[in-house]
């Protein structure tokens, strides 16, 4: 039994260095991506046709305008997501009453030492072994990141990041501009593909072809792939829920963060309708709204009461 422990220790460890090597390859994938189809769109075709003038001037001018304003959304927010840190406890951070039971064995007040506040009524306080800390409320260890998250939602090989309470909204963004670039992308090239299967003569050389068709069947798959998992975030937003939170809740009669859709996109992306499509919040948002610092979430009044 102690081998058969060791082991599956020693695999899920391997898995997670495996996840962080990953991650460097998934971002030069991405810019791989990136560039395929920037060479595609603008060098090898809508380019071009700024010099053809009349109506192909127009429709040229049009594509290239709103490619590159959506291009640059999508980088910006992608590095976002990449370089923010979703979140850390922190150091010797204690909760003043515990807001719900983690994942492990949790511990009460008495537990730790005394400047650990436990309430009357005896409610657990979440504690990670691993990182040998509290956890504040929706809080998760990420294996492969080797710490405790906050508002966890889950870890992306994407980003190289885990997804959590300070760039979760950069992430959404980050979906949101590449469905919206992605199904561009593929309208505008759908016509070039189409004629892949016709009989005329298509202008161009067979790499320039070739590169047409890589971008138009890449974008095509990632605009339907993202469109999955952006109907699935914009359902989990609707009711202040993570991913992991989703597959826990199924045993939780009630969810004591759900506000109503308005309160719980607010946590996530602020009041500010200025920011709203930026990856960045404002400092009156970030003083008013203590759920995007990760620490501190608003519950019904009815569940406090309980």
């Amino acid at each position: 039994m102690h081998r058969s422990g060791a082991t599956m220790a020693w695999n899920v460890f391997k898995f997670c260095t495996a996840l962080r090597a990953l991650g460097s390859i998934m971002i030069l994938l991405v810019i791989g991506v990136v560039g395929v189809t920037y060479y595609a769109v603008v060098f090898n075709n809508y380019g071009p046709a700024l010099y053809a003038g009349g109506f192909d001037f127009l429709t040229a001018f049009a594509v290239l305008i709103l490619f590159h304003s959506l291009l640059v959304m999508l980088l910006w927010s992608y590095f976002s997501v990449v370089l923010t840190d979703p979140g850390s406890v922190p150091p010797n951070w204690r909760p003043a009453i515990d807001e719900e039971i983690g994942e492990t064995n949790p511990l009460v007040g008495s537990d730790f030492n005394n400047d650990v506040p436990s309430d009357s009524s005896n409610q657990r306080i979440r504690y990670c072994r691993k990182c040998n800390q509290v956890k504040p409320p929706r809080c998760h260890h990420c294996s492969v990141c080797g710490r405790c998250v906050l508002k966890m939602d889950h870890h992306c090989v994407w980003v190289v990041n885990c997804v959590g309470a300070l760039n979760y909204k950069y992430f959404l963004l980050f979906l949101f501009y590449t469905f919206l670039e992605t199904i561009l992308v593929t309208a505008s090239l759908l016509p070039l593909f189409l004629a892949f299967f016709s009989d005329g003569e298509i202008p161009g050389t067979p790499g320039s072809l070739a590169t047409t068709f890589l971008a138009f069947v890449l974008n095509l798959a990632f605009a339907l792939s993202v469109l999955g998992f952006l109907i699935m975030h914009i359902s989990l937003v609707a009711s202040n829920t993570t991913t992991i939170e989703a597959y826990e809740k199924k045993t939780t009669p009630k969810w004591p963060y759900d506000l109503g859709r308005r309160k719980n996109f607010e946590q996530v992306f602020g009041t500010d309708k200025r920011y709203w499509f930026i990856p960045a919040y404002s400092d009156e948002d970030i003083r008013r709204i203590p759920a995007l610092q990760g620490l501190d979430y608003p519950s019904k009044p009815d569940f406090n009461s309980q």
